[in-house]
């Protein structure tokens, strides 16, 4: 990850017709020097929400919660019959399925990244948490996660949320209308809004300092970190790509970024572009503040439980002697140190795991009970529930005090 420039001195004037929240300042002065352009779209949209969603879960607050998700479900499972008696906006929406597909959609062209993905998922879903989730809440993404508690309260069932989103988009037809990674993304995107319209309201969101919660800017910076770090970490623990398969896993995660609600003009098209608002979103960020300190170190604590690994002694072996180390081989010492994550005692620490990996993957082979293991462990660490998808939305700003959902 790149250094972040607020430890250099930068002279450049910042474009006057741009009103730049004051946490970005110094970052966005110095990403000028170097892509002015994408520096100025980024702050741009630190400003922008989703004004279709954003509207509409206004709309949802005069029902009560129960009604809500009724009709959310309602839309979510074309019964268009019920959803009649919804208010006019979420009808619009789902007319709408939730927007015209867009002109480069091809759901022929997913089918290398679904392979790739489930032929190198353990690496994947590994990496995200060791590294994607780091590069993300390093940022100031982490205020609003600990502003409302989500990852305190609950927390390990919203990682198992996140990990069966994965799961379910690189499905064969998971992001077909009828597709359950399609509901997630725009479940997701319901949620989104919803927190966004919480935070907004409260008097603990600094928009003057930090922009709009959830902007559209840390939306897409996060989907490019889900498909362009997810990527470059996970080959670091292993795990292979063709070409085709890099650029289909990349549109897998476009689309889904799309049905999240992420407008285009942020939205990356492919690799290269995802990288580059990856590496300009890490200069405009600043340093990593308090809440992305208590953010990154509590992910990765908490994985160990989302694994269902829950004896104490073991926890703290993983945590300390394995995960850590990994993480910092994965961000680079620089951000870890910023992070306060601790330093690891075992050298080369991508070898090992990666020399683990290799003798579990030749126990399968041969043992017939080990074959299925890593397609359990993913289902194992995520959010399948005898109840099926739900579309419940948060209800008060704080976790602990909302309903479940």
């Amino acid at each position: 990850m790149q250094s972040r420039p607020q430890d250099r001195e930068t002279h450049s004037a910042v474009a006057s017709d741009l009103i730049i929240p004051t946490d970005y300042g110094a970052g966005y002065e110095y990403a000028r020097l170097v892509d002015k352009e994408t520096a100025d779209n980024y702050i741009a949209h630190t400003h922008i929400g989703d004004p279709v969603m954003d509207a509409v879960v206004e709309e949802l607050a005069s029902l009560t919660r129960s009604q809500a998700h009724r009709f959310i479900k309602a839309g979510m499972d074309e019964n268009y019959e019920e959803l009649r008696e919804a208010p006019q906006l979420l009808r619009n929406f789902f007319s709408d399925a939730p927007q015209p597909d867009p002109e480069w959609l091809d759901f022929d062209a997913f089918g290398p990244g679904i392979r790739a993905f489930q032929r190198n998922a353990v690496a994947i879903l590994s990496a995200f948490v060791a590294g994607v989730l780091i590069d993300g809440f390093s940022t100031l993404i982490s205020k609003s996660f600990v502003q409302t508690g989500r990852i305190f309260d609950n927390g390990v069932w919203r990682l198992k949320q996140n990990n069966r989103h994965q799961v379910e988009i690189f499905l064969p037809g998971g992001l077909e209308r009828y597709g359950d990674g399609w509901k997630l993304s725009v479940r997701i995107r319901f949620v989104h809004a919803q927190i966004r319209r919480l935070l907004a309201e409260s008097a603990e969101w600094e928009e003057d300092a930090w922009g709009v919660p959830l902007s559209a800017a840390h939306l897409g910076y996060s989907v490019s970190c889900f498909a362009a770090r997810a990527v470059k970490h996970s080959e670091s623990l292993g795990a292979r790509y063709t070409e085709e398969e890099r650029a289909s896993f990349h549109d897998v995660w476009r689309y889904s970024g799309y049905l999240m609600g992420i407008p285009e003009s942020i939205l990356f098209t492919n690799e290269s572009e995802a990288l580059r608002l990856y590496r300009m979103g890490s200069i405009i960020e600043p340093p990593p503040t308090m809440d992305a300190i208590v953010m990154t170190n509590a992910l990765i604590n908490s994985a160990p439980l989302v694994a269902g690994i829950t004896d104490r002694e073991e926890r703290a072996k993983l945590v300390e002697g394995v995960i850590y180390p990994v993480s910092r081989a994965l961000v680079g010492n620089e951000l870890a140190d910023k992070l306060n994550f601790p330093r690891g005692r075992l050298p080369f620490p991508l070898f090992w795991y990666k020399l683990n990996q290799r003798i579990e993957a030749l126990k399968g082979r041969f043992l017939k009970s080990a074959r299925g293991a890593n397609f359990a462990t993913l289902l194992a660490a995520s959010a399948y529930t005898d109840a099926g998808l739900t579309y419940w939305l948060p209800d008060h700003v704080h976790a602990e005090r909302s309903s479940d959902w």
